[in-house]
């Protein structure tokens, strides 16, 4: 299964949410339904826009818990030192989709932004 993490800052709308997610499925050369689920952090789980992008997609909506999100942040390849800082991980995006993803969860694309939203898509260990 593909698993869309996403970050964002407060407010982003589920159109720039998508944005980001259409952008990353892109990147990957993926159709817009081979994603399965949108991820993100405990501390975006209030962001509408995100869950309206995942229930716009008919996808499943994960709220990943901390201390698995901060375990996940290890694994990220986008090193941001503020967001790490703020976070407790280098990447939201990335430690959201491989958290979500599980432990042989790996990213297929690391974390794209544009404009307020970031996503990054891993691929699930049990994905052929």
């Amino acid at each position: 299964m593909i698993v869309a993490g996403v970050g964002c800052r407060a407010g982003t709308s589920a159109r720039e949410v998508e944005t980001a997610i259409a952008v990353a499925l892109d990147r990957a050369g993926l159709a817009a339904g081979a994603l399965g689920m949108i991820a993100t952090s405990s501390a975006k789980a209030g962001e509408p826009g995100i869950a309206a992008a995942a229930s716009e997609r008919g996808v499943k909506f994960v709220v990943v818990p901390q201390a698995e999100f901060e375990a996940a942040g290890a694994r990220a390849v986008t090193h941001s030192e503020r967001v790490l800082k703020l976070t407790g991980v280098p990447s939201v995006s990335e430690a959201a989709a491989l958290a979500a993803g599980g432990p042989d969860a790996r990213l297929i694309v690391p974390r794209v932004a544009v404009g307020p939203a970031t996503c990054a898509l891993a691929i699930t260990g049990d994905a052929p």
